[in-house]
């Protein structure tokens, strides 16, 4: 079994050399390193858009799965049939959303694919914090920081008036029936699996990678992570984390993900979900991923603007739900989009009964 306060001195170190340095005075070490409590269905609410069949149904399925109280199930009505919305639009969107959103709510999923951008910047964030056109850069810029970003944080509304944003959606139900699934039957699980983060021959995608082998040596007591320099893996049976750096990554369906995996693969428009040139994160859940994250509009290859994969596992490890750890592992996210089942928690322990 892992242990919190094993995991924790690797994260130091993590920090230390994992995070931008616009952002490491941001980011709070733990004094108390205990498993954390994840989100629940109590804390999440369903943005299901009427005009949108499949949305519909998505929402209606994941409620009943995740026994999400019907008050925090919001409807809206918008054109779905276009890439993005424009930021008036959107913001009387919001409103309406704002106004129905019960005060405790910490996080939203949204049950469609399209519009995945507000103007220059990815819905989920747009969802979470707002449109501003400081999240979005023409050119190779930074952009505004998150500051949920390797944070303690337990409940990220309350602390930072931010709801972290995910969407749980698929190109058909079939598809998103199995991702819900897969999110469900992974709580709990304490699964044994590896992570993989390669270098890749890319070199311009493999940015992120200059801090992969000390993220591995890290980890190496705690959690087998690995350190691969070559362009994909294939023939795994154990894949809980892989993330990787290439515009298409070939091989990923001859893998076995274990329920509640994460992978994603740093390129320039993974996370756009119609007629991109390159590989969609999309590909990631349909291998049997659960969680995936991709740029929706030209980021540039700065790591801050992707997630970083030891934040992210320390935080999964430690029982934080996908959409925490996914969150607070991206210190620039207004370019990119997160997609996949929310609330799957596999590290997380049972609460006791009374």
């Amino acid at each position: 079994m892992l242990l919190a306060s094993h995991i924790a001195t690797a994260f130091v170190w993590l920090l230390l050399f994992s995070t931008p340095s616009t952002t490491l005075a941001q980011a709070q070490i733990p004094q108390l390193y205990r498993p954390t409590t994840a989100l629940t269905a109590h804390d999440l609410a369903i943005i299901v858009n009427d005009n949108d069949p499949l949305s519909q149904k998505i929402a209606e399925y994941y409620q009943k799965k995740r026994h999400i109280p019907v008050e925090q199930v919001i409807h809206v009505r918008f054109a779905n049939q276009h890439a993005f919305l424009s930021a008036g639009e959107f913001k009387k969107i919001k409103q309406q959303v704002d106004d129905q959103t019960p005060k405790h709510v910490q996080a939203f999923a949204l049950t469609w694919l399209q519009p995945f951008r507000v103007e220059c910047m990815s819905i989920t964030t747009a969802f979470a914090a707002g449109f501003d056109p400081a999240f979005c850069a023409e050119g190779c810029k930074q952009t505004r920081t998150n500051p949920y970003f390797a944070s303690e944080a337990g409940k990220p509304y309350d602390k930072y008036d931010w709801r972290p944003t995910m969407v749980l959606a698929a190109q058909d139900f079939a598809e998103a029936k199995k991702l819900i699934d897969r999110g469900v039957a992974a709580d709990f699980t304490q699964p044994q699996g590896s992570g993989y983060l390669l270098k890749t021959s890319d070199q311009a995608r493999s940015s992120r990678a200059t801090t992969f082998p000390k993220i591995a040596k890290k980890f190496r007591p705690y959690w087998p992570v690995k350190y691969l320099e070559q362009d994909y893996i294939a023939g795994r049976e154990d894949v809980m984390f892989y993330f990787t750096g290439l515009t298409h990554v070939p091989h990923i369906t001859e893998n076995h993900f274990l329920p509640g995996a994460v992978a994603d693969h740093l390129t320039s428009t993974g996370g756009v979900m119609s007629g991109s040139s390159q590989m969609n994160i999309l590909e990631w859940l349909k291998a049997g991923a659960t969680g995936s994250y991709g740029a929706v509009v030209e980021p540039c290859n700065f790591p801050a603007k992707f997630p970083n994969p030891g934040i992210l596992i320390y935080h999964y490890l430690r029982g934080s739900s996908l959409i925490e750890a996914y969150w607070k592992s991206v210190a620039q996210p207004g370019q990119g989009i997160f997609v996949g089942e929310p609330l799957a928690k596999p590290f997380a322990f049972q609460p006791a009964k009374n």
